[in-house]
């Protein structure tokens, strides 16, 4: 399984702009998960974790597996996102739509 993504960015972004933060965010969850080849699994299971249990289950909610996944995703979701908007961004500046692949 792989993946791809692209950001939603402002009009004015030129096609580089979003390449170059692309593959900011793409190398930040890379970093964090350990692996290229981590992103996709991890996020399939980040997905499953969320559509069963919502997207901040209680911690009883999760077996231990479960939470570790949900902790790992979302800390390399925190870095890729900081890695492209800064430590102090605001939501609507930039989504992102990551997309598997079998």
């Amino acid at each position: 399984m792989t993946y791809s993504l692209r950001i939603s960015v402002p009009d004015d972004t030129t096609p580089e702009q979003r390449q170059v933060a692309e593959q900011r965010y793409r190398t930040a969850l890379e970093s964090v998960l350990g692996d290229a080849s981590l992103v996709a699994p991890v996020y399939a299971a980040y997905l499953r974790i969320v559509q069963l249990h919502g997207d901040a289950p209680g911690p009883d909610a999760l077996t231990d597996g479960e939470r570790l996944v949900l902790e790992q995703w979302q800390a390399a979701e925190l870095a890729a996102m900081e890695a492209v908007f800064g430590p102090h961004r605001h939501m609507g500046e930039g989504l992102v739509d990551i997309r598997l692949h079998p």
